[in-house]
């Protein structure tokens, strides 16, 4: 855990920027405006025309004053992604947006770092390696400081391709795409944590990865699989439900009852997987697990898979 990582000083620069948050500010924001929300996007996002998932972002992070950070670590070159985003956030209002580069781990545990992530009103991650960007980010301040504002101040956290992969506690690092379910066919690692009881892949559909992600369900059944298209967000507001936008659909994938061969067969071998449920949810819908009022009837198996998916896991670092 963090604590192995963090000396004395470091831990008293992150207690002391936690302190000087205003105490009621804070209270009044977390009661007057949002939950958190998580907008896990599938990669290749619209910049040009509509932008409906980054508009939607922006709007979920509090709007043209929202503190913004676009944290670039992901990336190969991190003023190239920002050089790409810059333009579309300014243009989307996002009066308040700024990138953060963290170079190394020294700067994920810099205390001026991590107490501009404390403020922060959203964060919006990258797209490039998730690899990369937990090698920054794993046991660092930096990590600390998401978890923080993301669970008591309510910040708004978003990733794309990479970023999106990171989102969840176990990571979808690599792997193949076997056109049918194949024993380790990718490798697994720790991501941050947001999403605790999910695996999420992304250009899901365009890079044909249903086989990879049922996989990966064989080798962890206690995990849901999340398949997100390119230009299509999954926006999960924790404890209440999810919403679907942009051009694609999500792929919900639940195992946590099936019978697989995965112990039986050697490495690269075909899977059997019986007892398995798919859903899929297009762009447009909003699925709840708190029977909002006129709300059609959804399965009930839907009903227990977007019931840990909205779950927050815990504060971690």
């Amino acid at each position: 855990m963090i604590a192995s990582r963090f000396n004395r000083r470091q831990w008293l620069a992150l207690g002391l920027a936690l302190a000087a948050l205003p105490a009621p500010a804070l209270a009044e924001q977390a009661y007057q405006r949002r939950l958190g929300h998580l907008v896990v996007i599938g990669g290749a996002e619209d910049r040009l025309k509509d932008r409906l998932i980054l508009r939607r972002f922006v709007e979920l992070c509090g709007g043209p004053q929202a503190q913004i950070l676009v944290l670039t670590a992901a990336s190969a070159d991190p003023a190239a992604s920002w050089r790409g985003y810059e333009p579309v956030f300014r243009e989307l209002g996002a009066e308040r947006c700024a990138p953060l580069d963290i170079a190394d781990r020294d700067a994920a545990n810099d205390p001026e770092l991590i107490n501009r992530l404390l403020h922060a009103d959203g964060i919006f991650m990258s797209g490039g390696d998730q690899r990369r960007l937990m090698g920054l980010l794993w046991e660092t301040g930096a990590a600390r400081a998401m978890h923080l504002a993301f669970h008591l101040r309510g910040c708004c956290i978003g990733g794309t391709s990479a970023g999106a992969a990171a989102l969840s506690r176990l990571m979808l690092a690599e792997g193949d795409t076997p056109r049918l379910p194949e024993k380790d066919a990718a490798i697994l690692d720790l991501g941050l944590g947001f999403v605790s009881r999910a695996i999420i892949d992304q250009h899901f559909s365009e890079r044909r990865r249903l086989g990879r992600l049922l996989s990966v369900l064989a080798q962890r059944p206690d995990m849901l699989g999340v398949g997100i298209d390119e230009d299509t967000a999954l926006v999960i507001e924790r404890g209440q439900g999810v919403e679907v936008i942009g051009q694609g659909a999500v792929t919900l994938i639940d195992g946590r009852r099936m019978r697989s061969n995965f112990d039986e067969v050697d490495a690269n071998e075909r899977l059997e997987m019986l007892g398995v449920n798919l859903h899929v949810l297009p762009a447009g819908h909003r699925y709840s697990v708190q029977g909002e009022r006129g709300a059609r009837s959804l399965p009930a198996s839907l009903l227990e898979a977007l019931g840990a998916l909205v779950t927050p896991g815990p504060i971690r670092g």
